[in-house]
């Protein structure tokens, strides 16, 4: 009976991290890009002369940092400027003519579709940025940015795509007048009970499930925000039609939620896992923001939360950005004042939900005692190489396979050398994972405590494993 209420903190905590990294494209992105430029056109008038005993970092145009800025920026208007080719009421016209069953099999392919671009969307997004950034020492190394950035475009824009006829299909379920595809739509997520609640999960598997349905959820909400503002503006926005929506809306929300709370309520049951391993998971990803909010972090916290949770906010930024400007007409002074202090507000929203996170975060983190390894500086790397080589020998001695490691790796506590090869023989893979210090760990030798040392440097080197590039990112 505890489940529901662990698990729907867990889930308010990381929708807000989505809706934290959601927002820094719409706010201080444009910023952050205007001041990239900026810094690019006016560094000659003050002298670009060629300097001895500076580092290359200082002798750079724009930091690593601006460069990765300034391609997210061009990403989103190339994108944007492609979405105005893509017919919205055709699209919406030709799934409306489809039978119910066949959406339904259309709605299904794109729910696997949209799981399976997320998966590699954030490689070809880190290989744009490592590429980009990395330190080059011949000129036509620069090349390689070109093919990166058409397919980092590509990606954005097919995904766009992807998540647009999702949201026609949802759009066409809502329209329909006996409601039969909603029903048949809405029954999908209890298929999804039967698919996983008779396997067997560890804790790290369940932590991968637990991140895939807050991001799950969060998609779900921009969407039913995308069908609300293309109903609205068909009834040239009278208020009266959002009552009609509210009931499906809430509907479509309440069997997500239901859903959720049935399969982790089960899940934990079979396989013997407390309700309290909610707080470690929430712990962990409160880790990963506190620790890229550091000084010596080498990524953007949004990025970092974005690969926790296998959520790519561009392609539905800019899917968001051209249902909007569609479907909203700004005319007049009065319009635009409206809209420059509409984004104050997000800017403002933005702030506050930031700081609210941080906080909590830091909370959260303290309760679980994982304080003290954010204070380790991180290991140095060597310029052009990239900081993922010392986890494989990390990794190894754990026996953990790749797929599993990518989104277990701050999770991951310090684990004794030592201890290592013996407790693989008793416990199993899921008492490594997410098992916070205890108070027996106080009564160590000071062998065993430069140990400890050592294995808290390599979970740092576990969160700088996810970094753009491997160069530092003020």
């Amino acid at each position: 009976m505890r489940i529901p209420r662990e698990l729907e903190k867990l889930m308010f905590f990381g929708i807000f991290l989505c809706l934290d990294a959601f927002l820094y494209v719409f706010t201080l992105l444009p910023l952050r890009v205007f001041l990239a430029m900026f810094r690019f056109i006016t560094l000659p008038c003050y002298g670009l002369r060629p300097h001895r005993g500076l580092r290359i970092s200082d002798r750079r145009l724009l930091q690593p940092a601006q460069v990765c800025d300034i391609f997210k920026g061009v990403i989103l208007v190339i994108c944007y400027f492609m979405m105005h080719y893509v017919d919205y009421s055709m699209m919406y016209h030709l799934i409306r003519g489809q039978s119910v069953i066949k959406l339904y099999i259309i709605y299904n392919m794109l729910e696997v579709a949209d799981r399976l671009f997320s998966s590699f969307g954030q490689d070809i997004l880190d290989a744009l940025y490592w590429t980009a950034t990395e330190p080059k020492e011949r000129k036509r190394a620069h090349i390689g940015v070109i093919p990166h950035f058409f397919m980092a475009v590509l990606y954005v824009f097919l995904h766009a795509i992807l998540i647009m006829v999702q949201a026609t299909t949802l759009n066409v379920a809502f329209n329909s007048h006996n409601k039969s595809l909603l029903t048949i739509m809405m029954s999908n997520n209890f298929v999804e009970i039967k698919g996983s609640v008779f396997k067997k999960f560890e804790k790290n598997n369940l932590f991968q499930m637990s991140n895939s349905d807050i991001k799950e959820r969060f998609t779900n909400y921009v969407l039913l925000l995308i069908v609300c503002l293309r109903n609205m503006e068909q009834f040239s926005w009278n208020p009266d039609h959002l009552w009609v929506l509210l009931p499906d809306v809430c509907m479509v929300i309440g069997s997500e939620i239901a859903v959720d709370i049935v399969k982790h309520a089960f899940i934990t049951k079979f396989n013997d896992i407390t309700a309290d391993v909610y707080s470690e998971y929430r712990a962990s990803l409160a880790f990963d923001l506190v620790s890229s909010r550091q000084k010596n972090a080498y990524t953007d916290y949004s990025d970092s939360v974005s690969r926790r949770m296998g959520f790519i906010p561009l392609p539905l930024a800019v899917l968001l950005i051209r249902v909007v400007t569609s479907s909203i007409k700004v005319q007049g002074v009065l319009a635009y004042a409206c809209v420059v202090l509409f984004y104050c507000g997000l800017i403002s929203l933005k702030v506050l939900n930031s700081i609210v996170l941080l906080g909590k975060s830091c909370q959260y983190v303290k309760e679980a005692k994982m304080e003290e390894k954010l204070f380790n500086p991180p290991p140095a790397s060597t310029p052009g190489k990239p900081l993922s080589k010392p986890q494989g020998k990390f990794k190894s001695t754990q026996g953990i396979s790749t797929d599993e490691s990518l989104s277990t790796s701050v999770t991951n506590q310090p684990v004794h050398q030592k201890e290592n090869t013996t407790s693989l023989l008793v416990t199993s893979n899921s008492d490594q994972f997410l098992t916070t210090p205890d108070g027996e760990e106080k009564d160590i030798s000071q062998d065993s405590s430069e140990l400890k040392h050592r294995s808290s440097k390599k979970d740092l080197l576990e969160i700088d494993r996810f970094t753009i590039c491997g160069n530092r990112i003020d």
